[in-house]
């Protein structure tokens, strides 16, 4: 399958999110991957449009202003790679949290499933949240309204996949 499609699903198709915990582990952490750059590119994107107009601004500080002029091609590359760790810290330990959460509500709705199945799900539930909080910046709204936005509309679309786990059987 491919990652467009994938892509794709995780923003209009809640419901085939619960198929997709078949997926092979290592397709799922290519597209956890592919979500991490494309957070770290924007991020980075906005970090370089940031610091060109910073260092304009500070006309009264013209030593500072020379000495990032001078370091600049150090500053970009260690940006982009602590941007890229950073971002892959934050996203596994949301998607690890979220699957946790997942499995609290998978036993309560008495489905069945792994941790592992959650956490696959949980991947692609998040995209919504990942493209919102990128977007975020550009939205007149509060930035915790955002984030609280985002952990409802992830744990709806978990919800929504988990309504398609299969039930357990009942037990005497």
């Amino acid at each position: 399958m491919k990652h467009s499609q994938l892509f794709i699903d995780s923003l209009i198709h809640p419901k085939k999110l619960a198929a997709y915990r078949l997926l092979p582990i290592g397709k799922v952490i290519q597209y956890t991957f592919l979500l991490i750059t494309v957070v770290t590119v924007y991020s980075f994107g906005r970090f370089t449009a940031g610091m060109s107009v910073d260092t304009f601004d500070m006309n009264s500080l013209n030593g500072i202003t020379e000495y990032i002029e001078d370091v600049k091609w150090v500053l970009y590359p260690v940006t982009i790679i602590m941007l890229f760790v950073f971002t892959t810290m934050l996203i596994f330990a949301q998607i690890a949290l979220y699957a946790f959460a997942g499995l609290l509500i998978l036993n309560v709705m008495k489905r069945r499933g792994e941790y592992r199945h959650i956490w696959r799900t949980t991947t692609f539930a998040m995209t919504w949240a990942t493209l919102l909080s990128m977007l975020s910046d550009y939205l007149p709204i509060n930035s915790t309204i955002i984030s609280a936005f985002s952990v409802l509309l992830t744990v709806t679309l978990l919800i929504v996949a988990i309504t398609k786990y299969p039930k357990q059987p009942i037990t005497k």
